[in-house]
C-alpha cells in the first residue's frame, strides 16, 4: 500500500527531529508534488521522495584554526551532497554562527530543486561552517579558510562537487579557499565559482542573483501584459542580492524605495538611485557598517527593529535577506496595500502560511528556488566557461542569465497551467523541479 503524504512527513520529521526548516522546505515540495502520483504511481513504488529527502552523502567535520592572539579555535564544518541525479553536487559555503545541519539539509534541499530549474546539468549541495567571519581580520578569515579547505578538498573536484559563495563568503572567501585547494590538489581548476574575473572567475556572477530575481520578476509581470517599468519596489536586505536587485531594477525603469539589515530599515520615497546604491555598496562591502547610516547621510526614514513590508505604494516586494522573515501578517499588509507581485531573492524568507495567504488573494508569488535561480545559474556558466577555458563578455553573460530566468520561469508558469493551477508559481516550481530529478532518477535505478 502506497504511503500518504502524511505519513510521508511523520517520517520525515522522525528521522531528522528538531530540523525544522528542513521540514519546511520538504513540505512545500511534498504538497505540490503529491497529486503528482496520481498520474505516475511508478515514483512512489520507486521511493523517489523517500530518496530524494535522504542526502547522498554528508560530510561533518572540525575546523581547528589559531586566531590573531595565538588561541586556538575550533568550528564545526559539513557538505551536505544531496543529489547528483542530473549533475555533480552543486551550492553554496555559508559561513554564519546560525549554521547547523537542518539548515544546511534545508538548503541544499532546495537547491537540488533550483538547479534543475535553471537547465543546466547540476545536482544539489550545500555546505558551510558556524564560524562568523565578522569582526575577524583578514589574516583570521584566511586561517579558517585554509582550515576549512584542508579538509573539504579531498572530497570535491570539478567533476564532483563544485561549491561557490553564500552568506559570509564572498570574494575574500573564495579566494582564500581556492588557493588552499590549489595547494592541496596541485591543480587549477574550477573547481570554485564565485572566483574573481584574473582567475577564473565569471563576469556579472556577483550581479547575478540580484538581477535573475528581478528579471523572473519582469517576466511574471510580462504574463500579465505588464512590466516593471514605473513600478514602486519594496526590497528588504542590504547585501549583495539586494543591491543588485535595486541595480537591475533601476535599469528596468522601476524606483526601489526601501532596504534593511537585521536592526530594522530605511524607506527612501524618492527612490535608491545609482549615485544612493554606490554609497550602501560603500557602507556594506567596504565600512561594513549599519544601513541606518543611509537614512542619516541622505535624511530619510530609518525605522528601528522593523520590515519594510507595511510601506505604502509600492507594487512589487522582493524579501532578499534572509530565510523566513516574512510572515503571514506582514503578508496582509502588503495585500492591503496592493502588491500586485512578491518575488523571493533569497532562500525560503516567507512563511509557508504567508506564500498560501498571498496566493489565494491573487498576488503574484515567485517561490526562491524559482526567483533567486540567477546565482547558481551564472555559477554554471562559470563552470562552462572554466571548462571550455574561455570567457564570455559581460553582455553575452546577461543575455544568457536573461534567457535562463525566462525559460525557468515559462517552465513554472506552462507546468502550473497543465496541473489546472494558472499563476501558481510554487506548485509550477516544484512539480517542473521534480519531474526532472525523478525521471533521472528512474533512468538511474536505485542507487
Amino acid at each position: 500500500m502506497l504511503q500518504t503524504l502524511h505519513e510521508f512527513m511523520d517520517d520525515v520529521v522522525e528521522r531528522s527531529a528538531a530540523q525544522f526548516e528542513f521540514h519546511q522546505a520538504v513540505r512545500d515540495v511534498a504538497e505540490s508534488v503529491w497529486p503528482l502520483f496520481d498520474r505516475y504511481p511508478e515514483y512512489l513504488e520507486e521511493k523517489i521522495p523517500h530518496r530524494m529527502v535522504q542526502a547522498e552523502r554528508i560530510i561533518i567535520f572540525r575546523v581547528p584554526w589559531v586566531d590573531d592572539t595565538g588561541t586556538v579555535q575550533v568550528n564545526r564544518g559539513y557538505r551536505i551532497e544531496m543529489s547528483s541525479a542530473i549533475g555533480p553536487y552543486k551550492g553554496g559555503l555559508r559561513f554564519h554562527p546560525s549554521v547547523n545541519l537542518g539548515i544546511l539539509k534545508f538548503l541544499a534541499f532546495e537547491q537540488v530543486y533550483k538547479n534543475a530549474l535553471t537547465t543546466l546539468p547540476m545536482g544539489g549541495g550545500k555546505g558551510g561552517a558556524d564560524f562568523d567571519p565578522k569582526g575577524r581580520t583578514d589574516h583570521e578569515v584566511m586561517r579558517f579558510c585554509q582550515a576549512f579547505m584542508s579538509e573539504l578538498f579531498r572530497h570535491i573536484g570539478p567533476h564532483t562537487d563544485i561549491p561557490a559563495g553564500d552568506i559570509g563568503v564572498g570574494a575574500r572567501e573564495i579566494g582564500y579557499l581556492f588557493g588552499q585547494y590549489k595547494k592541496l590538489a596541485n591543480q587549477f581548476d574550477g573547481i570554485l565559482t564565485g572566483k574573481g574575473t584574473a582567475w577564473g572567475g565569471s563576469l556579472i556572477r556577483p550581479e547575478s542573483t540580484g538581477y535573475g530575481t528581478v528579471y523572473f520578476t519582469e517576466e511574471m509581470l510580462r504574463a500579465q501584459g505588464d512590466t516593471i517599468h514605473g513600478k514602486t519596489v519594496l526590497i528588504s536586505g542590504s547585501g549583495n542580492v539586494a543591491q543588485f536587485a535595486v541595480e537591475n531594477v533601476n535599469r528596468l525603469g522601476g524606483t526601489a524605495v526601501t532596504l534593511s539589515d537585521s536592526d530594522g530599515f530605511i524607506h527612501d520615497p524618492g527612490g535608491i538611485d545609482a549615485e544612493k546604491l554606490d554609497w550602501v555598496m560603500n557602507l556594506k562591502n567596504v565600512r561594513r557598517g549599519r544601513i541606518s547610516e543611509y537614512a542619516e547621510h541622505f535624511g530619510v526614514g530609518y525605522y528601528a527593529g522593523q520590515k519594510p513590508w507595511g510601506v505604502e505604494g509600492a507594487q512589487v516586494a522582493l524579501p532578499c535577506a534572509t530565510q523566513n522573515e516574512l510572515d503571514v501578517e506582514e503578508a496582509k499588509h502588503l495585500v492591503a496595500n496592493g502588491i500586485r507581485v512578491v518575488a523571493e531573492g533569497a532562500n525560503m524568507p516567507t512563511y509557508p502560511d504567508a506564500s498560501r495567504l498571498l496566493i489565494d488573494s491573487g498576488v503574484l508569488f515567485g517561490p526562491g528556488k524559482a526567483a533567486n535561480a540567477g546565482g547558481v545559474a551564472v555559477s554554471g556558466l562559470e563552470m562552462a566557461q572554466n571548462a571550455a577555458f574561455t570567457t564570455w563578455s559581460r553582455e553575452e553573460v546577461d543575455a544568457k542569465l536573461l534567457g535562463i530566468m525566462t525559460a525557468i520561469h515559462r517552465s513554472c508558469r506552462e507546468t502550473a497551467e497543465e496541473f489546472g493551477v494558472p499563476n501558481n508559481y510554487v506548485v509550477g516550481a516544484n512539480i517542473a523541479a521534480f519531474r526532472k530529478v525523478a525521471g533521472a532518477m528512474m533512468d538511474q535505478g536505485v542507487v
